[in-house]
């Protein structure tokens, strides 16, 4: 019924190969950065200087002030995403969950839909409404 697994004391050796890459993985981001700005080109003008944004020219101030419904609108896009990145192992393991699992999840979905619903009851979606 149960999966009984040996005790097993890690050591800290175990985890050189860890240290080891993450070592690398800052050597080479290091290097490359200082072999970019070395090695690179440092041709400056006025153009090159201008900022740039998707072909467009700037024009006014960046500091103008935004709707929060803007920002309602992303923290719920990444609050809802995150929460169906869970469903993906559930559905990966259905069958060893069981019922159990089943049920689980649809309490899950329950909340989400609850929240969901919430979130349209208080108007949050709605853009063009001054």
């Amino acid at each position: 019924m149960f999966l009984v697994l040996p005790a097993v004391g890690y050591q800290p050796s175990d985890y050189l190969p860890i240290v080891i890459q993450f070592g690398l993985a800052i050597a080479f981001v290091a290097f490359a950065m200082t072999a970019s700005h070395l090695i690179g080109p440092r041709r400056k003008s006025k153009v090159k200087d201008e900022a740039f944004e998707c072909g467009i020219e700037s024009v006014g101030n960046a500091r103008t002030p935004i709707s929060v419904k803007y920002f309602l609108t992303a923290i719920l896009f990444v609050l809802f995403d995150v929460e169906v990145i869970f469903m993906y192992p559930w559905a990966v393991n259905f069958r060893a969950l069981g019922t159990a699992g089943f049920v689980e999840m649809l309490v899950f979905i329950t909340l989400l839909m609850a929240g969901f619903g919430y979130v349209i009851k208080k108007g949050i979606l709605r853009w063009n409404e001054a």
